[in-house]
């Protein structure tokens, strides 16, 4: 895996918007920088950041929390006059992690994503792909699980190898004033410390486990983008949306 000094965008306000740029693929080719960027929650963006975006050409951002997290703030994008913004709340079918849940296996959530969240997939990929000319960004609030999918599914779409899908999930770890900051808050609000660490956890057999379930149950990536609803033209214009 190729870790461009591009990978990971240094903006006042976030710690872990990061380029799906530099990939190689199963066709011999890589995916193409500043086409497709993942990010945690943006309402800590100063006005510098959202500047730098927004002159980098960004085109869309898309907004996978639910109605509880997007209430809290308004996002910097809701009205900008060049970006446009869409809130897609992706695990709407999932019953929300509750500070007190335990055990608690992040690897099955991501498998029960994929089993029971499929229209959502679908509506966040379609997005992607009938964006405006330009980069799209997609977030959630700690970048790491709604936005980990998403990035699985788009690179594997693309035929990046598993390891480097893994491996880009992973990255978030490094992302430490992030993570210290979502522990200090959940620890505030009472959690039990060693279920606040898996939850925060971005562990690579937590994506193993993920990407082992899209193939033994789903059939693989195509398979399961053909099952919830892409066409072979939808397939070929989101890997084109990344590597074309």
């Amino acid at each position: 895996m190729s870790l461009a000094p591009a990978r990971h965008w240094a903006l006042p306000g976030a710690h872990n918007i990061r380029d799906l740029g530099g990939y190689s693929t199963a066709k011999g080719g890589t995916t193409q920088w500043r086409r497709i960027l993942r990010g945690e929650s943006l309402h800590y963006l100063d006005a510098e950041a959202i500047d730098k975006l927004a002159s980098n050409d960004l085109a869309l951002v898309v907004d996978l929390r639910g109605p509880h997290e997007t209430g809290l703030a308004r996002h910097p994008f809701s009205s900008h006059p060049r970006v446009a913004y869409r809130n897609i709340a992706l695990f709407e079918a999932l019953p929300r992690i509750t500070l007190a849940e335990t055990p608690f296996d992040m690897a099955q959530r991501y498998c029960n994503a994929l089993d029971r969240c499929g229209p959502r997939f679908a509506e966040v990929l379609r997005a992607i792909i009938d964006a405006p000319p330009g980069m799209v960004l997609f977030h959630c609030t700690a970048g790491k699980d709604r936005t980990g999918i998403v990035a699985a599914l788009v690179l594997s779409a693309c035929g990046v190898g598993q390891s480097d899908v893994i491996a880009d999930y992973a990255l978030t770890a490094a992302a430490h004033g992030l993570i210290d900051h979502l522990r200090e808050r959940a620890l505030a609000s009472g959690g039990e410390p060693e279920h606040i660490e898996r939850v925060l956890a971005s562990d690579a057999g937590t994506m193993r486990a993920m990407l082992t379930h899209l193939e033994d149950a789903h059939g693989g990536i195509g398979a399961y983008l053909k099952a919830i609803g892409l066409t072979p033209d939808e397939m070929a214009k989101l890997a084109n949306r990344l590597c074309g």
